[in-house]
């Protein structure tokens, strides 16, 4: 199971961090990711976290966004700075079995093996 919190109204230029506790399994045996979906949109990859700790990111959240991990409470996190009006979306926490979705599935959909049922970001 995985439980997204942390979402809520920002201004634009300003910070949020989501946080995703997991629970049932150990998120560092899975490639992580956080996923964002905005009103009439496809569901997209924003950041992936992979078993051996590498990173990816879509170019719109580049240099701005960080996705992280800590092992020992089993939580993912994402912090996002410099928020701009277009990260207004449903952000959810995903996980996946195959390392590969870490090194292709962001910037674009892909069907993650499970997901949370996610949290609301608006940015104005």
């Amino acid at each position: 199971q995985l439980v997204e919190s942390g979402g809520g109204s920002a201004l634009a230029g300003g910070s949020v961090r989501l946080s995703c506790a997991a629970s049932g399994y150990t998120a560092s045996s899975y490639c992580m990711g956080w996923l964002r979906q905005a009103p009439g949109k496809e569901r997209e990859g924003v950041a992936t976290l992979n078993v051996d700790g590498k990173t990816n990111y879509a170019d719109s959240v580049k240099g701005r966004f960080t996705i992280s991990k800590d092992n020992a409470k089993n939580t993912l996190y994402l912090q996002m700075n410099s928020l701009k009006p277009d990260d207004t979306a449903m952000y959810y926490c995903a996980a996946d079995g195959s390392p590969a979705f870490c090194t292709t599935c962001y910037g674009r959909y892909c069907p993650w093996d499970y997901r949370g049922q996610g949290t609301q970001v608006t940015v104005s």
